[in-house]
């Protein structure tokens, strides 16, 4: 039978012993559908899935989806389309973990001629070949034949954020980078800080007041146990240390904590004293928006407020540099203006036009420039066929390059805020890296900045030196 066909059987086509059974492995992306779907937004049901530390995931909330999956069985194979589910009494013998395959099997086992009701024995095994789920379903069976196109599945989907888990798992893998954190003294900082070691990313030293450090770790219940700890009677002291801390080789990246970011980068640019390289700093958001196919790099939103060309070139590099890390071979630059054409009262659309030429004369390196675009034919191929915009860009980029602070700063939470998309925030052109992070980030975020941070500082190890630029 044509695999994208959908035929049924009706009640006198179904015989006692007929079976069908389905297989599929359950991934992060079928829980959070199924939550969708379901309006099951609990806690049990996402966060078990989320983390890794707790166990193979509630048996409540996967029993629910097994319970679908059987239905579909039913509905889509034996007895197919038409089949009206009357119902199923399902016994949920063991919890079936992400990344576990399961087979269900339905056995017709008895038949009403006067109802039209087929019984079907029901079970599934894991891949160990542990039956994990039992019982009996009721159906009654279609009178008519129907045979229809097969719904297509990759049609239906969700907001998901699984790029940032490719990162964190990459980490994994990774020696943990020691990373001096300036002033954790609240609780988002710290606890992102103590997420990040956890997981095997990061080995923070802690430097802030100690009795502060002390009466949020308390608070809220975190242990500090085996982690270092310098005392330093305020955030400024913090930010000095942190710093000095880089310079004698104890840490390999900074991290922010409850201080100013300004506070933070005065002592990194500090000409005696801080990271200065011959680059310019910029900032980068490596951002998982799920309507867009891929990781999004959106710079600069964060560090130069209104960047010449010069500084402009710097902020490309950086981001470029940064795509290589994260394994982008050559990366997609689109320098986004209001605007697609050349005008010489828009600077940024003739900075677009000059960095291009940059790239073709080999001051920018590793990537493929074009701009000026706007937004819309950057991100769109459909708006750039419009718009008659023949480019091996548009449509496609891994680095949007805004042109200026207050642009990249509302596109980028735009994309949080408007989209679902997290973004993780790191500082470029600095010695080590520098993550940034704000209260409003959530978990996913904060441990994706930490993970861009460790694949930069381990990538700076395996070259021989501290970061690109350096």
């Amino acid at each position: 039978m044509n695999t994208d066909t959908l035929q049924n059987r009706c009640f006198d086509e179904i015989k006692i012993g007929d079976t069908a059974s389905v297989s599929h492995t359950l991934s992060l992306h079928d829980v959070q559908l199924f939550a969708a779907v379901s309006g099951d937004l609990s806690p049990t049901q996402l966060d078990n899935a989320l983390d890794r530390q707790q166990g193979p995931g509630d048996v409540s909330a996967h029993s629910m989806w097994l319970g679908a999956q059987l239905s579909g069985l039913l509905g889509n194979q034996l007895p197919g389309p038409g089949t009206v589910h009357s119902g199923q009494d399902l016994e949920f013998l063991a919890p079936l973990p992400i990344g576990e395959q399961v087979t269900i099997t339905i056995t017709a086992t008895a038949k009403d001629p006067a109802s039209q009701r087929v019984s079907f024995d029901c079970r599934g095994v894991n891949a160990r070949g542990e039956t994990i789920m039992t019982g009996t379903a009721r159906v009654i069976a279609p009178r008519v034949k129907i045979s229809m196109a097969r719904p297509d599945a990759a049609q239906v989907s969700i907001q998901s954020h699984d790029r940032f888990e490719h990162l964190v798992e990459r980490c994994r893998q990774l020696t943990p980078v020691v990373v001096a954190v300036a002033h954790p003294c609240d609780a988002s900082s710290l606890g992102a800080a103590l997420q990040a070691r956890r997981e095997g990313l990061i080995e923070p030293i802690l430097v802030g007041p100690l009795a502060r450090l002390h009466a949020v770790a308390e608070e809220q219940g975190f242990d500090l146990s085996g982690v270092e700890l310098e005392d330093v009677p305020h955030s400024h002291a913090a930010a000095f240390r942190v710093v000095e801390l880089v310079r004698l080789g104890k840490a390999a990246a900074l991290m922010k904590g409850s201080l100013h970011t300004d506070e933070l980068m005065a002592e990194v640019v500090n000409r005696q004293t801080g990271l200065r390289t011959e680059r310019r700093i910029t900032h980068a958001f490596v951002m998982d928006v799920p309507t867009y196919h891929k990781p999004l790099i959106v710079t600069d939103a964060a560090i130069n407020i209104a960047p010449d060309l010069d500084t402009k070139r710097d902020i490309c590099q950086n981001a470029i540099d940064l795509g290589h890390v994260l394994g982008i071979e050559c990366p997609k630059v689109a320098i986004i203006c209001a605007v697609e054409g050349i005008n010489s009262r828009m600077v940024c659309t003739t900075d677009a036009a000059s960095l291009c030429k940059m790239a073709d004369r080999g001051q920018i390196t590793g990537a493929i420039l074009d701009g000026p675009l706007a937004l819309d034919n950057a991100i769109s191929k459909e708006a750039a066929r419009i718009k008659k915009i023949d480019s091996l860009v548009a449509g496609d980029p891994d680095i949007l390059v805004v042109p200026d602070l207050a642009a990249g700063n509302i596109l980028a939470k735009q994309f949080t805020f408007m989209s679902n998309a997290d973004g993780a925030g790191i500082v470029l052109g600095a010695r080590v890296p520098i993550i940034l992070t704000s209260r409003a980030d959530n978990r996913r975020a904060k441990l994706a900045s930490c993970a861009v941070a460790c694949l930069m500082a381990s990538a700076a190890v395996a070259q021989g030196s501290t970061i690109a630029g350096a």
